[in-house]
């Protein structure tokens, strides 16, 4: 799907067929990836105020800081598709911040060439307010990703209900319900969107509307047309 067409954080995946019984040991095989998930998010904070600085003077992203931010937010995407966040494949993430085509789970984000100072200024604490609420009852509290709006998929919010059912559900008819996939991958969606807006990486709003399923609507969100133009 060409950039012109879609949101710019672009999440995809595809369900595999799983175990029924591996998904009790995965929070065990997953420790190595949570303890360099909690360096490389330390890392992305720190970046992300070195990019927040760059963005107030410059009105540019350091193309450096961008891609390892979105390598972080895409390892932290494929871990959470491979646990609790859907349980939506047996194979094991990569170790890797770049994209992994073949990998059932995917995350891009397009390159900003000019990005607003005055936005960078409120976007990511009083613009995203409204979304950071309806995340939270996506994700819930437990253990997240770097900072609170960030968790999607390892709290005990509705995501991590609906795939604990998913996962009752595999163990007892061995399927997997298709319904609990699209409406999980959805909110996997909207809050990684709202990590990718908290994070400076677009000026793009993200739309209040949940897209379900594997697959990136075709056509661009409403609400990412209705906010202002990116001022330099």
């Amino acid at each position: 799907m060409g950039a012109t067409n879609a949101y710019p954080v672009r999440v995809q995946a595809r369900l595999e067929p799983v175990s029924r019984w591996l998904w009790l040991v995965k929070w065990l095989l997953l420790l190595p990836h949570y303890i360099v998930l909690i360096f490389l998010w330390l890392a992305f904070l720190i970046l992300t105020i070195v990019a927040w600085v760059a963005i107030l003077i410059t009105g540019r992203y350091p193309r450096a800081i961008f891609d390892f931010n979105v390598g972080v937010l895409r390892w932290g995407w494929r871990v959470a598709y491979y646990g609790y966040g859907a349980l939506g494949t047996d194979r094991y993430p990569p170790f890797r911040l770049s994209a992994e085509v073949d990998y059932p789970a995917t995350l891009e984000i397009d390159y900003p060439q000019q990005l607003s100072r005055p936005l960078a200024l409120v976007k990511w604490w009083l613009l995203a307010i409204p979304h950071y609420l309806v995340v939270g009852i996506f994700v819930g509290g437990g253990l997240g990703w770097p900072d609170d709006e960030n968790r999607a998929g390892y709290g005990a919010g509705l995501i991590g209900l609906l795939v604990l059912f998913a996962a009752v559900a595999k163990l007892f008819t061995d399927r997997y319900p298709p319904g609990i996939f699209d409406f999980v991958l959805g909110m996997n969606r909207w809050a990684l969107r709202v990590a990718g807006y908290a994070a400076l990486m677009t000026d793009a709003y993200p739309p209040f509307r949940l897209y379900p399923g594997g697959e990136e609507p075709a056509s661009p969100p409403p609400a990412a047309a209705a906010m202002p133009p990116a001022t330099p």
